[in-house]
């Protein structure tokens, strides 16, 4: 594990990441467009959920090849990308269960936001976050919870409307458990830490 830790710690493997991320970041924010045109101004930076999460890891990767960190930003891109990559994932696995299919895309959405969450959590030996940083990562990504589901901004799965208040109360509880894994793996006194190469 930590040989494959160092790995994801070398430039190469970080300039991939960057590209890729930056990639799925733009396609994100164009997929949302149809959304946000119809989104009052104010609530604009709550809507596009996933993108943001990737937007916040292609900072935290342009840091590490930098030669430093950024902790603030790492600690909103893993609990984002662990929160929203879980949650995708869910969404879309409910989307075949109700309507009995899903199209390519679906398939591809549960790919690459398993690989979110993924990715968010294998970095964690590099960020060095202190509780501060967590506290306000949690406010942000409850906060957002609030604006999506109190103001109707949450992401549009229409076959999924007729369960709009349990997916919010999972998505508080996703919350909850992203924090925690934050903590976990980034916070504790006896989480796993290493430099890069």
């Amino acid at each position: 594990m930590k040989l494959m830790i160092q790995l994801l710690g070398q430039r190469w493997v970080l300039s991939c990441l960057l590209f890729i991320n930056l990639i799925g970041t733009i396609y994100g924010y164009w997929w949302y467009k149809g959304q946000l045109a119809e989104t009052p101004s104010h609530f604009l930076i709550f809507v596009p959920d996933s993108p943001t999460a990737s937007l916040f890891f292609v900072f935290v990767i342009i840091a590490f090849l930098l030669g430093t960190n950024w902790p603030l930003i790492e600690a909103l891109a893993i609990v984002t990308l662990f929160k929203y990559g879980i949650w995708a994932v869910v969404m879309n696995v409910l989307v075949l269960q109700v309507s009995g299919e899903l199209h390519w895309t679906g398939y591809m959405l549960i790919a690459s936001h398993f690989a979110m969450a993924v990715q968010g959590v294998l970095y964690a030996p590099y960020y060095r976050l202190q509780w501060w940083h967590l506290i306000i990562a949690g406010i942000w990504t409850l906060h957002n919870d609030v604006i999506d589901y109190v103001f109707g901004m949450m992401p549009r799965y229409e076959m999924l409307s007729d369960y709009t208040s349990q997916i919010g109360y999972f998505t508080f509880w996703l919350s909850i458990i992203s924090l925690f894994i934050t903590y976990w793996f980034c916070i504790r006194k006896n989480s796993y830490k290493t430099n890069f190469i």
